[in-house]
């Protein structure tokens, strides 16, 4: 429970908080840090501010907008959210890529070490994956691991390779 003086600053609310992170007060749409979704906050706003708390924490803070229909920023909380759905993208690759050949993760393992860009390597290895298919990327980045090269280019040249010894055409697109 808020302490008195909490409420002796204006209006409060509680609002539910749905898959974005947002909360609408007053016809307005106010950011919260992504991190606090699908809950429950209390809303805390007077003549000049807007307060988004959970509990008796203190969330955010924004300019209190008197029109309607206003969308109200926090360029932090927007950031946040962008560098979070990076990360995960960046892991859906890489996990996608460790189900179907596990020795990818070596791969992108000695990959990073080395300082080389894994956003470019996972997706260079998933389009070798959607153009071979699972077993001939997972027996290329074998070969390619034996020698040392593991890098997406020994990766593709492995399974050229192996695609001209079997007399097959080349991949379409």
């Amino acid at each position: 429970e808020l302490p008195a003086s909490v409420y002796a600053l204006g209006q409060r609310l509680d609002v539910a908080v749905a898959k974005t992170p947002y909360v609408r007060f007053d016809l307005n749409d106010y950011t919260v840090p992504h991190t606090h979704v699908r809950r429950t906050l209390s809303v805390l706003a007077d003549e000049q501010q807007v307060r988004i708390l959970d509990g008796v924490t203190e969330l955010a803070r924004h300019p209190r907008c008197f029109d309607r229909h206003q969308v109200i920023e926090d360029p932090q909380h927007l950031q946040a959210l962008v560098e979070h759905k990076r990360r995960a993208r960046a892991h859906r690759g890489c996990d996608a890529l460790a189900q179907v050949a596990p020795a990818s993760s070596a791969l992108l393992q000695l990959a990073a070490t080395r300082g080389y860009g894994l956003g470019g390597i996972t997706a260079e290895l998933l389009r070798l994956l959607d153009q071979y298919g699972a077993p001939a990327l997972q027996t290329a980045m074998r070969q390619a691991g034996h020698r040392e090269g593991r890098h997406p280019n020994a990766v593709r040249l492995a399974m050229e390779r192996a695609r001209e010894q079997a007399a097959r055409p080349p991949p379409l697109a």
